[in-house]
């Protein structure tokens, strides 16, 4: 049996598919859940939470080991002119332990917890922004991540052990006709006897290009026996009949080993199948859950080296007679990159610490961090290209050629704008947490908007409606946010906490008209639902900021200061969160809708004329019909 190089599928079938990997259940409560229902639990991430003293100690070890290491032996000057990670520096990661950070010591790991994880991949991120990818690519999404929440005790002992010292791992799931929508999936995986069968083609693999072992998404088709469905496999990456057809290159991240993979007839053991078959993308969002974390980690790495950059050029360029941080235009930038780097790092270290104490259901909340720290990652390092000027589009090369220093800005711009498009677009991201946010809404009157459903289904459904709304409606009204004193140990951030609870309220009221407006178009409005999830995630923002300068100010460690940050960031983000509700109602959507019809059907073909387009022939789309590859195998493993 052989797939289709394209599977057509159904927009209600794509819905279907994508309904059915979402975990279904809250068995843990979320803060960011409660916060898009207007109900403020300050009490679920305050007090800050705190790691053990044993976790602090080793992760603190290891940061300093590592640090020593990329400042000894990793040239990204080097990575970024050859565009590869040398095999040497790569070698030393894996003595070093860096690939088992994740990984239980019983298996060779290091044991980190995920907040001294993502500050691991922080600091390297720094020093190469390609080595936080596959260090990230590796462990996040990687092997180690699905066997340690799925995989069975001999996948474990069998994989784990290499994953912390010696393999590379890489995730692959996306196809040249299928990115978001795994409906689409095309690769087969066939069972034959003890073993599946696999064929396809795999787009974008990163690490797949040097990697040992591949986690690798296939469709089983359904048979006796067999449930079916998308399923996950470990594959041994030099298995007969795997090609690495293409090693894939970027705008930036020049070191990524990202590629094209082939699978032809390649026979993978039904023991390397993690979990059930039907259960792949299921695996892959719990994955995610902690997996998405490791992104915003790095772009708090990249906004702390903005921030760097900008304090010392701007003290040092002067503009008519004075230093150009002392010029507003230049100081509100300054202030902006300062506290939002600030305001990142609390919500991913927020999130880190309560993914480690695993008490709370943080889907949402990883996935708003995701979501904020890649928008906000660009837009600090675009400001700060804006900051230095000519100085700032020109290459560290060339900066250094001429006797200035080697400031990489255009470089740190150019690696950070993936971030918008890796593991979730933003614009899948507002769709994700938007379905999260109202799925309590669903819960209770989902059947009330589904055309499949009999009139007795929809009266059971607006009996439960009625009961959950009688209940939840009235708590919307009024709030501690409206008295004075609430929240008053937070000193001069009382007030901002006192918003984000009137706000949440706000926010929620906003998302029942709308729901009772549209009901079943809800799906369609994802312009409203982007600025709903983005005012969702400046509050979150805003209340991890105030959270974690209380807890630094308890700890006497830059408590006043940290304050000072949270406040300036707090008042900034107040400002865009008003002008986001401003735009849920007053905004171009209708007539968006209306232009892009035009567009598509060439009604403004004629605005495309006196232009050359330099673009090469060839389809849109590369052919991924299964067969044996017609190419050279480029995978590289480093051994």
């Amino acid at each position: 049996m052989t797939a289709p190089s394209i599977r057509n599928v159904s927009e209600r079938e794509a819905r279907q598919v994508a309904e059915a990997a979402r975990e279904q259940d809250w068995r843990k409560p979320s803060f960011a859940k409660e916060l898009f229902l207007g109900r403020f639990r300050l009490d679920l991430i305050h007090p800050h939470p705190t790691p053990a003293v044993d976790d602090v100690r080793r992760g603190e070890k290891f940061l300093a080991t590592l640090r020593e290491f990329c400042e000894a032996e990793v040239d990204g000057a080097r990575i970024e002119r050859e565009g590869q990670i040398p095999d040497e520096t790569v070698d030393g990661l894996k003595a070093l332990g860096a690939f088992g950070m994740k990984i239980d010591p019983k298996y060779g790991g290091l044991g980190l917890t995920q907040v001294y994880y993502n500050r691991a991949l922080s600091l390297v991120g720094t020093a190469s922004p390609a080595i936080g990818a596959l260090l990230s690519a590796h462990q996040s999404i990687g092997v180690p991540q699905p066997l340690k929440l799925f995989g069975t005790k001999e996948q474990k002992e069998t994989f784990l052990p290499r994953c912390a010292r010696t393999d590379i791992s890489a995730f692959l799931l996306t196809e040249p006709d299928v990115g978001s929508d795994p409906a689409r999936l095309a690769t087969m995986a066939v069972p034959d006897g003890t073993d599946y069968v696999l064929d396809g083609v795999k787009l974008w693999t990163t690490n797949g290009v040097v990697a040992d072992l591949l986690v690798v998404m296939a469709r089983v088709p359904a048979s006796e026996g067999h449930k079916g469905g998308i399923t996950a496999f470990v594959v041994e990456a030099a298995s007969p009949g795997i090609t690495v057809e293409n090693r894939n290159a970027f705008m930036g991240l020049r070191g990524l080993e990202n590629g094209v993979t082939r699978f032809h007839q390649v026979r993978v053991p039904a023991a390397n199948r993690i979990g059930p078959e039907g259960a792949g993308l299921k695996i892959a969002l719990t994955t995610l859950n902690t997996g998405r974390l490791s992104l915003p980690a790095m772009c708090v790495g990249s906004g702390k080296w903005c921030l760097k950059i900008a304090r010392e050029w701007s003290g040092a360029r002067e503009q008519w007679g004075r230093p150009v941080a002392k010029h507003e235009a230049v100081g509100a930038k300054i202030s902006f990159i300062a506290a939002t780097t600030f305001a990142l790092e609390a919500v991913v270290d927020l999130s880190s610490q309560m993914a480690d104490e695993n008490r709370n259901d943080i889907r949402i909340e990883a996935a708003l961090a995701k979501l904020y720290g890649s928008e906000m990652g660009w837009l600090m390092a675009d400001e700060l290209v804006q900051i230095r000027g000519g100085r700032g589009f020109e290459t560290a090369d060339s900066l250094a050629a001429r006797g200035e220093r080697a400031v990489p800005a255009e470089q740190m711009l150019r690696d950070m704008r993936i971030n918008r498009i890796f593991e979730g677009s933003t614009e899948i991201m507002h769709l994700l947490i938007a379905r999260e946010a109202v799925d309590a809404h669903l819960s209770v009157a989902g059947d009330l908007i589904d055309p499949d459903k009999t009139l007795a289904d929809k009266g059971r459904a607006a009996a439960r409606a009625g009961g959950f709304y009688a209940r939840w409606l009235p708590k919307l009204v009024a709030g501690p946010g409206q008295l004075p004193r609430t929240y008053q140990e937070f000193g001069r951030l009382s007030g901002h906490l006192r918003y984000v609870e009137r706000t949440s309220r706000k926010l929620a009221r906003s998302t029942f008209y709308a729901m009772s407006r549209w009901q079943g178009r809800m799906e369609t409005k994802q312009g409203f639902l982007g600025r709903i999830v983005d005012i969702g995630a400046e509050l979150f923002a805003m209340s991890a900021a105030c959270v974690r300068a209380e807890y630094l100010r308890e700890t006497d460690d830059h408590g006043r200061e940290a304050q000072q940050l949270a406040d300036v960031f707090c008042r900034q983000a107040r400002i865009r969160v008003e002008e986001l509700f401003g735009r849920l109602w007053t905004n171009t959507d209708e007539l968006d809708r209306k232009v892009v019809s035009g567009v598509l059907d060439g009604s403004y073909a004629w605005l495309e004329e006196g232009i050359i387009d330099p673009s090469g022939d060839g389809p849109w789309i590369a052919d991924a019909t299964p067969g044996p590859s017609m190419t050279d195998n480029v995978r590289r493993p480093i051994r």
